[in-house]
């Protein structure tokens, strides 16, 4: 009995100082990680989002790039971090990839890290050189179907997201594509726009200026639903596969152990920074479409995602770095 009540009266402690320290957070500057380089997707939208964090916490949010190894540099730091809502950090999808690519990973995605909230995700667009005789996915299909082997597709890196959309594009429509692998999404683009490879499928960001321009034809995006930037481009899963789904998205995460209270606070701070017109329509230009579900919302997809991506990479025999 008396050790019972000592457990108890130990638990009621920690409760109460975890509420504690939860209603004066942050009494400190925050560090917002972003496993990219300065330019890279979850750099720009981090930037975007520690500026209003910033503003309604009434802390500095400091965003720190610890870019390399597809990522796992800055994942692994934020996983490491004292369990206490100051280290933040801003992944890409490649978060749910890493488990299934890497034979080994420094930290576990779902037992290291507390989910707070997926921001947001993002569309590819499925992008073929205008001297593709295709101006559909269906008509995309038979072509690779009727030629096998002819299509090359460009990607950022094996196991890179637009790598992976290609591979479960490939599956999906029981096709043959050829890859070319480059060291980033920017040279891809230079091959694709010479020619030189028939598609990719970047972001909208990164391709919309050459869709207007003629330069490149779109006949897709990867998203289960349009994108504002392009409402004139169907979904690949509307044209022909249906199901088909493999956005870029953006998520913010803390280390695991984080005091409940103070992860709510950050679920409600941003959720609520993410529904500012302003924030709203910035990120809407560059054709990004805010999400802002619960942590236990962010859990769930995480894990169907690195559960999907698990068997895309088995099936396509894609071996672990």
């Amino acid at each position: 009995m008396k050790t019972t009540h000592t457990f108890f009266c130990t638990f009621a402690l920690f409760a109460v100082g975890s509420a504690v320290c939860a209603q004066g957070y942050p009494t400190k500057p925050l560090r917002l990680i972003a496993p990219t380089s300065p330019g890279g997707g979850s750099d720009i939208f981090g930037r975007q989002l520690a500026q209003k964090l910033t503003e309604v916490l009434g802390q500095q949010v400091i965003v720190e790039n610890r870019a390399g190894a597809g990522g796992i540099i800055g994942i692994d730091y934020v996983a490491k971090a004292p369990p206490d809502g100051y280290t933040l950090l801003i992944a890409p999808a490649g978060l749910a990839i890493n488990p299934s690519m890497y034979a080994k990973l420094p930290y576990d995605t779902l037992r290291d890290l507390a989910p707070i909230t997926q921001l947001a995700d993002a569309p590819s667009v499925l992008t073929v050189h205008p001297s593709v005789p295709a101006t559909s996915v269906k008509q995309l299909i038979a072509l690779a179907k009727a030629r096998p082997g002819i299509l090359t597709g460009g990607t950022a890196g094996i196991g890179s997201a637009p790598h992976l959309s290609l591979e479960l594009f490939k599956s999906m429509a029981k096709i043959d594509v050829v890859f070319a692998h480059y060291k980033g999404l920017g040279q891809g683009m230079v091959s694709l726009l010479s020619g030189e490879i028939a598609l990719m499928t970047p972001t909208a960001l990164t391709v919309i200026q050459h869709l207007r321009s003629g330069k490149l034809r779109a006949l897709g995006v990867t998203t289960l639903k349009r994108a504002a930037v392009l409402p004139e481009v169907p979904t690949i899963a509307e044209s022909g596969l249906p199901g088909y789904d493999a956005p870029q998205w953006y998520g913010l995460l803390t280390t695991a152990g984080t005091p409940l209270p103070v992860i709510d606070r950050l679920h409600r701070e941003t959720t609520r920074v993410l529904a500012l017109a302003d924030m709203k329509q910035r990120l809407e230009a560059d054709g990004t479409r805010v999400v802002a579900g619960t942590p236990a919302e962010f859990d769930r997809y995480l894990k169907n995602e690195i559960n999907k991506w698990s068997g895309v990479i088995r099936s396509a025999g894609i071996k672990p770095e």
